[in-house]
């Protein structure tokens, strides 16, 4: 669908950042952005957003690049939307309603397109009847198809009334309610069986996946434990989490969070806030940020503004610049906190899982203990759970040079050698 896209410049600072997106965002719902329009005022038009003339000139780029759709870089009000519609004669779209739209043709499990129909719905509930075009007049429902014009089957106009929605996203919550318990109970076991968790956090399609992927290669998991990845934003909305075992032993929880994006709605922050529990119980962070994109610094500040909207705050993290072959960046070098990597080279992810461990395991502790032959399941024990440095055979039993996490530190504490 030919569209048109604008916005508002107010003295932000990253307008031009936010435009760019916008088009990123249109490409990836599918859209074909013909045209892109812009208007400096302080304030937006209570009525129409934009001027009245800045409004007459959109009508006619539609007419000349015959164009269907107009995408507004804010979110608008029911009056702005309609008024919009009647002077332009075009559908309009603002940026919220893009971004859901994009989650929806997304979504693949039962929970994520629980969250997308309940952020949409929370949208739709003070947009009722906002125009003759009626552009959310299908509300997902459970709707996997791409682009602004397959909404696929969903409540009919008779059905939006706001009682109505307002007990369908009652019923939805309900039903998302049952299937987080799940994972809060998958997430007890866990810290129960006191495995570490590291999240991969940051912007949309700065490499999450792939990089999530190269350390499942590297470690040696099977190939049916991949996760999706594709250069598109948004490829995933649901969070896998895998188990990463270390050639020393040492094993934990990495999971694949959903990305973000700047202006990222309110809505679907809030039902994607069991989701985002991952990234909020974590033990490590590792925000991974397109260190070729030159709004790598806004990139951070939105990830950043994000988790602590979730409540995601005082938690260890590392930064990760990836795709620096695709920038003069020099790969891989870590200092610090910080590495800049390349997630498609084995060299730059080894420097990234010893960057891991360094900060992950800094509380395991190495000790040389004394085990008495008839002892010899603590031995086991090592054998299974520690990184042995050094083994000898003594008289008395046997003598162990381990590296071990704090709580198997307490199990063998009688057998201390030093």
């Amino acid at each position: 669908m030919n569209t048109i896209i604008a916005g508002i410049e107010n003295n932000q600072a990253n307008f031009d950042y936010t435009m760019e997106e916008l088009a990123a965002l249109a490409s990836a719902d599918n859209l074909t952005v013909v045209k892109e329009i812009r208007q400096k005022l302080e304030q937006p038009v209570a009525a129409t957003y934009f001027g009245k003339g800045k409004a007459e000139e959109i009508k006619t780029a539609s007419e000349i690049y015959d164009a269907q759709l107009l995408v507004v870089n804010d979110e608008l009000t029911p009056t702005q939307i309609r008024n919009l519609e009647t002077i332009t004669n075009l559908t309009i779209l603002d940026r919220t309603a893009l971004i859901l739209e994009i989650f929806a043709s997304r979504a693949r499990t039962k929970e994520a397109k629980l969250q997308v129909q309940i952020a949409k719905l929370q949208y739709q509930l003070p947009r009722l009847q906002t125009g003759k075009k009626d552009q959310l007049d299908q509300q997902t429902a459970g709707n996997a198809g791409g682009g602004y014009t397959n909404r696929g089957a969903g409540e009919t106009k008779l059905e939006l009334n706001r009682r109505v929605i307002q007990k369908r996203i009652s019923n939805l919550r309900k039903e998302l309610k049952e299937l987080t318990k799940n994972h809060a109970v998958q997430r007890q076991q866990r810290q129960k069986n006191q495995l570490k968790t590291v999240a991969l956090v940051g912007y949309t399609n700065a490499g999450k996946s792939t990089t999530m992927n190269q350390i499942l290669a590297l470690t040696g998991a099977k190939q049916s434990k991949q996760v999706f990845e594709k250069d598109m934003l948004f490829a995933t909305l649901d969070t896998a989490v895998r188990k990463i075992s270390l050639d020393d032993k040492k094993e934990f929880l990495l999971s694949d969070t959903v990305g973000f994006v700047s202006k990222l709605p309110h809505q679907l922050v809030k039902s994607f806030r069991a989701t985002l529990e991952e990234a909020a119980q974590a033990d490590l962070l590792i925000q991974v940020i397109d260190g070729a994109d030159e709004h790598a610094k806004e990139m951070i500040a939105t990830t950043e503004a994000t988790l602590k909207e979730i409540g995601v705050t005082d938690i260890p993290m590392i930064y990760a610049y990836n795709k620096a072959d695709k920038s003069q960046l020099t790969y891989p070098v870590a200092e610090g906190n910080q590495i800049t990597y390349s997630a498609r080279q084995v060299e730059s992810i080894e420097l990234l899982l010893e960057l891991i461990k360094k900060e992950l395991f800094k509380d395991y502790e190495e000790h040389t203990y004394l085990i008495p032959y008839d002892q010899g399941r603590y031995l086991d024990l090592l054998n299974q759970q520690a990184s042995i440095s050094k083994q000898d055979y003594l008289e008395t039993g046997y003598l162990v040079k381990a590296e071990v996490a704090p709580k198997l530190a307490g199990q063998l504490a009688q057998f201390l050698s030093e």
